[in-house]
Order: structure tokens, then sequence, then C-alpha cells
């Protein structure tokens, strides 16, 4: 018998077990979807919470404040030297938490998949994320997985959330930067955008461009345990250090006065920036972060820095002063300022 006019060319593929590739069939919530969760995810990030197999992770009570945070992944491409999406995915997580004052304890884990992605290349992710998460002392306790159509997903998206413990009394936010704050970088800037962009373009260069992505728990502990008077703290990423310090300046209502000759940027990343006509203080960073504290302090962070900032080379390079509110300046190499401000586009999309 013919098949009604309403059903007429419908397809209803049994997808296969074991497949090679994501398919729709991944996304369906059945067979194919649990067959994908204890193949790739469950062995992966094995962990009481997570293997407990609910709808969400019951965590352990825990005293003091609680900081939470959440990011979305979209980098491209997904693999990149230094990196990849999934390192990236976990590090961006921890480092926003290390930012709030917090010790990293708990992660989420949400993935939107592309029909035709090699699983292949998700176990690789899978596999990355599971070594930073280690690295950083946290667990991936609970996650979601979806699936989209091919040509509607760019392979693979990675949402995170994370819940951190902050076991310092001190308060580490914007509204705590005060006229008289030194900011200390922790490590030369531009690394991880310039890689996203060598491998993105196909560019070499006499030396190979490492993405600087690290997580930040290590010298952010340190600087806490060493009961110095942290004000402020922020990661580098989109934007880079110039609009990093933006933000802070505007949110803190203060101004910020860099000097270029005191920022530590590598010779190849200072040379790819001229030929690529990119400005270094705005390229991302995934591995760096700001310290303000006071200026009789600096010394002694910019030591412990030395000793746990990934990446190395921290230095003080600048001041917080009252005035004008909001206002960020760089002094040149030749002694002449000018004003910092926020991009008005992007240098490069798609960086994290």
């Amino acid at each position: 018998m013919a098949a009604p006019t309403s059903l007429a060319g419908l397809q209803c593929p049994v997808p296969l077990p074991h497949r090679t590739e994501i398919t729709m069939g991944h996304g369906g919530g059945g067979r194919l979807t649990q067959e994908l969760i204890d193949r790739v995810f469950r062995p992966a990030f094995a962990n009481p919470a997570l293997d407990a197999q609910h709808d969400g992770a019951v965590l352990p009570a825990v005293g003091g404040r609680l900081a939470f945070t959440t990011d979305s992944h979209v980098v491209s491409p997904l693999f990149f030297p230094g990196g990849d999406i999934g390192h990236l995915a976990v590090n961006g997580t921890v480092n926003d938490l290390c930012m709030c004052g917090a010790r990293p304890q708990w992660l989420s884990a949400g993935f939107i998949l592309e029909e035709g992605l090699p699983i292949a290349t998700l176990e690789r992710v899978v596999a990355s994320m599971r070594d930073a998460a280690r690295a950083a002392g946290v667990s991936i306790v609970t996650g979601d997985t979806k699936v989209v159509e091919r040509g509607k997903g760019d392979g693979l998206y990675v949402t995170t959330a994370g819940v951190g413990v902050i076991e310092t009394a001190r308060t580490v936010a914007p509204s705590c930067i005060r006229p008289g704050d030194a900011i200390i970088l922790s490590g030369d800037i531009g690394r991880h955008g310039i890689a996203i962009m060598a491998t993105r373009a196909g560019l070499s260069f006499e030396s190979e461009i490492q993405s600087d992505c690290a997580p930040l728990v290590a010298p952010v502990q340190a600087l806490l345990g060493a009961d110095l008077e942290i004000h402020c703290l922020r990661d580098l990423t989109r934007g880079g250090l110039a609009t990093a310090l933006v933000e802070l300046a505007e949110a803190a209502g203060v101004a910020i006065a860099m000097d270029s000759a005191q920022v530590p940027v590598s010779e190849i990343v200072q040379g790819a920036c001229e030929i690529l006509g990119l400005d270094p203080y705005y390229v991302a960073n995934e591995g760096r972060f700001v310290c303000l504290l006071p200026e009789a302090q600096a010394e002694r962070a910019l030591r412990i820095l030395r000793r746990t900032a990934p990446g190395g080379a921290p230095a003080i390079i600048g001041r917080v002063s009252a005035g004008p509110a909001g206002q960020v300046t760089l002094r040149s190499i030749i002694g002449s300022e000018r004003i910092v401000d926020r991009l008005s586009g992007e240098q490069l999309p798609r960086i994290c």
C-alpha cells in the first residue's frame, strides 16, 4: 500500500551502534546517546557524583562563600599549538573562578556536537578536558550533549560552568581597587591569539608560537596564601591586556597608567603582530592575569609569581591613580602617552 501523501519521501534511518561519526541519533536521548556517554564521557570524567547518573550532581556542603561562573567556547580551529577547545574550556572556567579568589572544585560541561564530527575527535577533546581538570584539581561532575544538523555547528562547541570555594575572608573584586595600587602582569602577552591566528591562516614562523592556555590555580592560591592584600585579579582573555584594564578602570572609577617598557611581549609575538597588523595589547591570552595590590607589597607578590605563574616573566607594568575615572593610558618607550580604549570590533574572531 502506498504511503500517505504527508509521509511521502520521509526517511527515518535507524542509526547503527559504534559509528565513527556523530549522527543525529546520538542526540535523540536513546540507545546511541547512552552509548556515547558510556563510551566517551563517563570513562574520562569518572567520579562519584557523575557515576551516580542522576539528573544533576549532588555535592557536599562546604563552609564559606562560593564562586560560580559559566563560559562558552567556540574556538576555530579546534586544535592549535599549545592546546585545544577542551583544554581551553576547562582552564577558561577554572581561571574565572580563580579571579574571584576561589579554589575551583566542580565543573559541568555541555557539548553541542555537529552531525558528522568524528568520534575520534570528540574523544581527543574529552581526553584533553580530563587531563586539564586533573591538573587544575577539579572534577567534571555533570553535563549534557546535543546534536545539530551537519553544517550548523562548526564541529563542536563546549559550554562549561564551575563552582569554587572562597577560603579567604578577603573580597577580591574591582570594587576593592584603590589609588596607589600596583598592577602586576603574570607573564608575557599575546601568545594565545597569535597561535590561533597562525594555525587558522596556515602561517609559519621561525619558531612555533604556543598558546599560553594554562590553569592559574597555583599562582593565585600562592598569592592568597601569602596573606597579601590582594585587591583585584583579572585574567586576560578576549580583548587582551588593554581591554581588561579598561574594564577594571571603569568598574572601579579610577585611572590606570601603563608603561610599555615594562610589559613583556616575546620577540616572536611582537614580530607576528607587526606582520599581521595587530596590537599585542589587544590580543587574547588564556593563561595570564593581572594582580592589583598596594604598591608596598608588589615586590613580594612579584617574587611569588616568578615561582608559580605559568610562562614566567611577571612584571610590574603600571599603577592606579584617583582619576580621571575610567581612563587608561600607555606610556611609550620614548615617553609619549596615549589613551587606551576598547576596540570597536574584533581583532580576531572565534578566539576562545
